[in-house]
């Protein structure tokens, strides 16, 4: 028998009520004398939609079978349009409100900034910050998409690159690192979605003996890179995706009147017009479950 462990959010966050009726246990308040026995996860959520964000992030953790209580967090340097500011100050809280206090594990999410320069970014000292102090203040720390290149820049001055095309789609990857619990239980080959202008280069990493790339792409290159000392993750690609949220951005990007190619390898025969494969999923929840057993 399964013994499923409960989440803990904010009372009346919107997406619980998706959450609970996916049978995912969430409990909306911690028992008093009982913070020690679950783990403590702050999230970072630089993306526009945030409960779409929110949605995604929680289902994958709640596949770790763990007690964890998650803190959602945003930069105070930058106010966003895309979600009711209601919203943001009912179950969200600052940096400076949680600066005093350790955390086992950080995600820091992508955001949709990455054909700007680092420096110009509205909140970029204000991450940079957030990102010192996870060092002394957080067991583990996860970069994705955008915020794994941020993290690769600030730390080791690894520099993006833009691409002449957005990598989008469903790529299949190779474990570089057999050693890496991240990728526990996984196979060669295994599937990842990705979605970005800009990309890191391999040569770059190998310059700084602490990284590890633990997996990448022939199409997509570098998707997972880790310090193990320093218990820094980044990943390139979007694991935590659900199965439509490539499929939102592609018709979003078409009415905007944009250049988008088709996500590759997303759709039943290549058509747009048929329903995604989620090819991913398993892969998606047990990655973030690994993340937090053996990390957190």
């Amino acid at each position: 028998m399964v013994i499923k462990m409960p989440i803990i959010t904010k009372k009346g966050l919107p997406v619980n009520a998706i959450l609970k009726q996916e049978k995912l246990q969430i409990l909306e308040e911690l028992p008093k004398g009982e913070s020690s026995y679950f783990t403590q996860i702050a999230i970072l959520n630089l993306m526009p939609l945030k409960e779409d964000t929110e949605l995604q992030l929680l289902r994958k953790l709640g596949a770790a079978q763990k007690n964890i209580k998650v803190t959602f967090v945003n930069v105070s340097s930058y106010v966003g349009t895309h979600t009711k500011p209601e919203h943001m100050q009912k179950y969200y809280t600052t940096f400076e409100q949680i600066k005093k206090q350790r955390f086992d594990g950080l995600i820091i999410t992508g955001a949709p900034v990455e054909q700007i320069e680092f420096e110009k970014v509205a909140y970029w000292e204000e991450l940079t910050k957030i990102m010192e102090w996870s060092k002394e203040n957080v067991k583990s720390t996860l970069y994705i998409c955008w915020g794994a290149q941020a993290g690769l820049y600030h730390f080791y001055n690894i520099p993006k690159v833009l691409m002449p095309y957005k990598q989008f789609g469903i790529f299949e990857h190779e474990i570089k690192d057999n050693t890496s619990n991240l990728l526990k239980e996984f196979k060669q080959g295994f599937k990842a979605p990705h979605s970005r202008h800009t990309t890191i280069e391999r040569l770059e990493i190998e310059k700084h003996p602490e990284l590890t790339i633990v997996s990448e792409s022939k199409e997509a290159g570098v998707f997972i890179v880790e310090n193990k000392k320093a218990h820094q993750i980044f990943i390139t690609g979007h694991l935590e995706y659900a199965l439509d949220t490539l499929d939102k951005e592609y018709k979003r990007d078409l009415g905007k009147g944009l250049n988008i190619q088709m996500p590759q390898n997303y759709y039943e025969e290549d058509d747009p017009n048929k329903e995604p494969i989620f090819s991913w999923r398993q892969n998606g929840d047990r990655i973030y479950s690994n993340w937090v057993n053996y990390y957190l």
